[in-house]
């Protein structure tokens, strides 16, 4: 059997951020398990597993908040003896337009705190991102704000396709590989 692969949604838990652009990571890690059920883990996150074709999949999200992400998904990392190169992380980012994907493995957290939690914990970036566009606010919004706020009308009515298009990013990635899954999403 294919070695497993841990992908971790990243998110907020709660009611109050469900919706919210931060929560993208969690939109499609639901979507990439919507025929399986998230079982609470002792790692203080949710998981579900799934096959793609032959290879299992574990699908991760977080009870604590992502600032915090780290210590649960290098856990579960442990726990599943997935090595950071079978780690995918699904993340918003501020510095990509809304409705693009961008796929890559290590690089900067570009800020992202829940990305610098995770890599500390990992000690290296050497794990897979996807990273899921929402753009920057428009004026003076400080983005802080911006990331915790619902999508906007004109975007909920392309996010559904966005969120879809996320998980097939993460499909592709793990069953062809970086160069492949960047073709076709970058």
């Amino acid at each position: 059997m294919a070695d497993r692969w841990l992908v971790f949604g990243l998110g907020n838990p709660g009611d109050q951020y469900a919706k919210t652009r931060h929560n993208i990571g969690q939109m499609v890690a639901n979507y990439l398990a919507s025929n399986s059920k998230f079982a609470s883990h002792k790692s203080r996150t949710e998981v579900a597993d799934i096959h793609l074709g032959q290879i299992p999949v574990t699908v991760a999200k977080s009870k604590i908040f992502m600032n915090e992400s780290g210590a649960p998904i290098k856990a579960l990392a442990d726990f599943y003896k997935v090595d950071p190169s079978h780690v995918i992380v699904i993340h918003d980012e501020l510095d990509i337009p809304f409705n693009t994907i961008r796929i890559k493995q290590g690089g900067g957290d570009n800020g992202h705190n829940g990305l610098k939690d995770i890599t500390t914990h990992f000690s290296g970036p050497g794990y897979f991102r996807v990273r899921m566009g929402i753009g920057r606010p428009a004026g003076p919004q400080d983005p802080a704000d911006f990331v915790l706020k619902p999508f906007a009308s004109t975007e909920k009515k392309e996010l559904d396709d966005f969120i879809a298009r996320g998980a097939q990013s993460v499909e592709r990635l793990i069953e062809k590989g970086l160069e492949a899954a960047q073709q076709e999403f970058n």
